[in-house]
């Protein structure tokens, strides 16, 4: 089973699409919403990224809601 984390904001629509995917295909994960959780915030920026939706599966990095690299992954 895939160890999947995905950073997410309240008012990203790409962020919703990425976990209506992950439950389709039956993905648990932890999702760590920046806008209100800011230790997630935090530990995004030392990732070097500022955007989401970021997806960690199996410690490999996706930006954005990239569906074909996601099928890949898992």
């Amino acid at each position: 089973m895939a160890n999947v984390t995905i950073f997410t904001s309240n008012t990203c629509g790409y962020c919703t699409l990425a976990k209506d995917y992950l439950n389709e295909k039956g993905v648990s994960y932890e999702e760590k919403n920046i806008q209100t959780d800011p230790s997630a915030r935090k530990e995004l920026m030392q990732k070097g990224y500022m955007g989401v939706p970021v997806i960690i599966v199996n410690g490999e990095e996706i930006v954005g809601f990239d569906k074909a690299r996601l099928e890949q992954l898992l």
